[in-house]
């Protein structure tokens, strides 16, 4: 099953040095049911940019966690096998596409590796700042959000992590 999981470029280096985003559990996001009656789509590739998306959306929360991290949202597409990957079966959940990876994860095995560009620093780092208030409800900071989403990630092969993350 390929996962989308959201990292951080300071996290992205840590998987770099250890050569695993973790060992479980791991919060990740991926083409499930509840996604597909979500998003109303039986194609793949919408399926697929939808799961990104919220694995976006999840990098932006953990940069917001992290304010010494870059300003960059990182989400890491992987394939893992399906017997460590728990889906919530709750079709009304907040997040449809969200995911649990309950076994170690490699890198190694990462498909590709999507990263802002360094032009979207401002807009994410206005909509990590403005996070909170748009799950509050504030429009104007959900407007805010979705702009980050205005700048699409871009696509590296794996074999450039080293050059994303300086090493």
């Amino acid at each position: 099953m390929r996962v989308y999981v959201p990292l951080t470029l300071s996290g992205l280096t840590e998987a770099h040095k250890t050569g695993e985003l973790g060992s479980g559990p791991l919060v990740a996001y991926a083409v499930t049911p509840a996604l597909r009656e979500w998003y109303d789509s039986e194609d793949v590739e919408e399926l697929e940019y939808a799961a990104l998306g919220q694995a976006a959306l999840a990098s932006l929360r953990l940069l917001d966690a992290d304010r010494a991290a870059p300003r960059r949202r990182v989400v890491v597409a992987v394939d893992v096998a399906d017997r460590i990957v728990e889906a919530d079966g709750d079709h009304d959940a907040a997040d449809p596409g969200e995911v649990r990876v309950t076994g170690r994860v490699a890198l190694a095995k990462a498909a590709a590796v999507h990263v802002d560009a360094d032009g979207a620093e401002a807009a994410v780092e206005a909509a990590a700042e403005a996070l909170a208030a748009a799950d509050g409800g504030d429009g104007g900071a959900r407007s805010v959000v979705d702009g980050a989403e205005d700048h699409e990630l871009l696509w590296f092969a794996p074999q450039e992590i080293p050059h994303l993350v300086g090493s």
